[in-house]
């Protein structure tokens, strides 16, 4: 073994998302005094999902703050305060929550570097919880990836593990424009909401940042191209391993971000296996999973075979286990959807 290789595993350890999100957070904050973070319940409480766990005892009250409940009043300060050049970090409880405060997130982050001529950035993160699976109904549970990616001006990420998410933070926090960084609540591993196998990962001590638009082939195979993003791409693994032992070889392929869009890994991959098989906990329709097909039919159609989209259906999220268990897409939905591509 190369000392290279050596040395990266003595300073890798496991880490839950959560953990190295709040990794990459202090990392940054220690580096530039001008990033801070803002958000509900994230100093004293250290987030309810555990996304800020650690950074007041390190940062204190001023650079680590709890804000009355008004999305409209602290998302609008941390505009104002990225456009002055500091690097704001704010935080949505849930992503449902975004709506009263669109206009600060659509008319001003997203478009202010715009409507200046390029005389202000906006270099800040508006980081929010996403997903359902435990049953907290329809205002609580949306991933609405879709509704941000649609909209120009800012970059949405969506990691899937630890490594990604230590990665994708570092290199949000260091960009210069306007982030919508996404993390799934069930990924967290935090102690009230068990993480699925896989999202824990070994992460570098040291910090790194991961591109974005890259895609990540997170299984390689030859029958079918399962993309798909957050949750999902564990999902879809569970999915894969099921389906290899009745003789289908799923890709699964993790987008980490809809903006920018990997549209070239996609394609080469729906080039090698000639199906394609779409997941997202997002709705249906006009979202991640036509945008994916449609990307790959402009570029690819004559190498594809078959489609299939599996996402969640265009109703509000039901608060019953039984009715949400039966609308979020789960590993027999998709392998269903692999197995009509067959």
């Amino acid at each position: 073994m190369a000392q290279q290789e050596r040395d990266q595993q003595v300073v890798e350890r496991e880490l839950t998302m959560s953990r190295a999100m709040v990794e990459a957070i202090a990392e940054e904050m220690r580096e530039d005094e001008e990033v801070f973070y803002m958000g509900e319940d994230v100093a004293d409480y250290g987030g309810i999902f555990d996304s800020t766990e650690g950074l007041l005892d390190e940062f204190g009250y001023d650079r680590v703050m709890d804000v009355p409940i008004s999305e409209t009043a602290y998302l609008g300060a941390a505009v104002g305060a990225a456009q002055a050049g500091m690097r704001p970090i704010a935080e949505l409880m849930f992503v449902d929550f975004f709506g009263v405060a669109m206009d600060q997130i659509y008319n001003q982050m997203a478009k202010n570097t715009y409507m200046s001529g390029g005389s202000v950035n906006v270099p800040m993160v508006l980081t929010a919880g996403v997903g359902g699976t435990y049953n907290d109904a329809g205002q609580h549970s949306q991933t609405l990836y879709g509704t941000f990616a649609h909209l120009p001006g800012m970059k949405v990420v969506v990691p899937s593990t630890a490594y990604d998410a230590k990665g994708l933070m570092h290199n949000a926090i260091r960009d210069d424009d306007p982030v919508v960084y996404l993390f799934h609540k069930r990924l967290m591993g935090i102690g009230w909401m068990p993480a699925p196998e896989g999202p824990k990962t070994p992460v570098p001590e040291t910090d790194y940042t991961i591109p974005f638009g890259s895609a990540d082939v997170k299984r390689e195979g030859s029958d079918v191209t399962v993309v798909t993003l957050g949750l999902h791409v564990h999902r879809a693994l569970e999915a894969a391993e099921s389906l290899a032992d009745d003789g289908v070889d799923a890709e699964v392929v993790d987008l980490r971000t809809l903006v920018p869009l990997d549209t070239e890994t996609v394609v080469d991959s729906v080039r090698k296996t000639g199906n394609l098989v779409v997941v997202d906990e997002d709705y249906r329709s006009f979202g991640v999973t036509g945008e994916i097909v449609a990307s790959v039919a402009d570029e690819a159609l004559d190498d594809l075979s078959a489609v299939e989209r599996v996402a969640l259906p265009d109703v509000p999220i039901p608060y019953a286990r039984p009715m949400e268990n039966e609308v979020i897409p789960d590993v027999r939905d998709i392998e269903d959807a692999v197995q009509a591509t067959q």
